[in-house]
């Protein structure tokens, strides 16, 4: 390459949005090392904070989405659009990279927007089985559309590459065997374990489960890693001091989670984007109960997805209460349904995702560097 690389990112909101765009820039800084990048993001967002610390420059428009709890709160909306707009327009022109890339989120939208105004290429990578709002406008204007899944309603179908959410390197690079990783957590390599996650803050659905079935566990014999997250984790440990919890590890956050998807037999998980990517990655049965209050519904498009092809199975988070225990005994209690399991998993296995990502740019933008 004859010049030197500049390149606009824009995403945030949730981790789910900005890990994606961090690993994107991550792949092309290692093939480009004085490529020069900036980020644009929504003042007041996390993007704000967890972009700096991933070593990249970023700047802040004032956007937010509608608060459709609060109407009023709304009025002022129009303004920051056109406020946003503007700020993003004056960024891209000062800053005149050579493409962008969105992940989704509030600051995407004007950011991308200007850019493809500007006759700036842009890509988009839509990290759900559904597309957001955002994502759905700029697809028009897109080069090329990354999807993590075959077919995502709202998008030009020409336009999609299904390559995958890009995700963290050590859970591609650390997986281990599992009767090792057992015994690197102090469990039993010979007993069924059982891997529980619901985010950094936990799940309460999951949470109120685990010790509806606390007597089943304990019974069937087998081993439980329970990550409660912050909320719960205190109550948890006191209320189940006094059960027989040989078997249960009760934490509330796992730093270590490429070791604790080695461990499991069976994995129980919301079914967040990047999380599905992961437990792709880490090929186990799975156990879906989707976040019913996720945007469109998309983590249970994201859960469909895996259950369509035997990959997963799944329980709305209204029919826990009914149909958790039984479903997830299903899987347990047959080696040949584990196995399929994560054998279909492995369709959605894309541990080369940002490299594709990132090759599939480069095919498009070469010609004009």
């Amino acid at each position: 390459m004859n010049k030197k690389l500049k390149v606009i990112l824009s995403g945030g909101g949730t981790g789910g949005h900005i890990f994606p765009a961090i690993a994107i820039a991550d792949e092309i800084r290692r093939r480009f090392p004085d490529t020069e990048f900036l980020f644009i993001g929504a003042n007041g967002k996390m993007e704000m904070e967890k972009v700096p610390q991933a070593g990249y420059k970023i700047e802040g428009i004032d956007i937010a989405g509608i608060n459709r709890g609060n109407i009023l709160s709304n009025l002022g909306l129009p303004f920051k659009i056109l406020k946003s707009l503007s700020k993003s327009k004056r960024i891209i022109k000062g800053f005149a990279p050579d493409f962008a890339v969105g992940t989704g989120g509030f600051a995407s939208g004007p950011a991308l927007y200007e850019a493809s105004k500007l006759g700036i290429p842009i890509f988009i990578q839509e990290q759900n089985a559904h597309a957001g709002v955002t994502n759905k406008i700029l697809s028009k204007k897109a080069k090329a559309v990354f999807t993590a899944y075959p077919k995502v309603e709202g998008f030009p179908a020409e336009k999609i590459k299904f390559l995958g959410n890009p995700i963290r390197e050590n859970i591609i690079s650390g997986m281990q065997e599992t009767a090792q990783a057992k015994e690197k957590m102090g469990l039993s390599k010979d007993k069924l374990t059982i891997l529980s996650v619901g985010g950094s803050l936990g799940s309460r659905t999951l949470n109120n489960a685990w010790k509806s079935h606390l007597n089943e566990v304990i019974e069937k014999d087998y081993q439980l890693i329970w990550q409660t997250g912050k909320l719960d984790y205190k109550d948890i440990v006191e209320e189940t001091k006094n059960s027989d919890s040989r078997n249960i590890q009760i934490l509330e956050f796992i730093k270590d989670m490429e070791l604790a998807y080695s461990a499991a037999d069976i994995i129980v998980s919301r079914a967040g984007a990047i999380a599905i990517s992961e437990l792709g990655v880490a090929k186990k049965p799975v156990l879906l109960v989707p976040f019913p209050f996720a945007a469109e519904d998309h983590q249970t498009k994201n859960a469909m997805n895996l259950v369509e092809k035997n990959a997963a199975r799944m329980v709305k988070d209204s029919e826990v209460q009914d149909k958790f225990w039984n479903t997830l005994e299903e899987i347990c209690s047959s080696e040949k349904v584990r196995s399929e399991m994560s054998q279909n998993m492995e369709y959605f296995a894309k541990p080369n995702a940002a490299k594709e990502i990132v090759d599939e740019i480069f095919k498009t933008v070469k010609s004009t560097m």
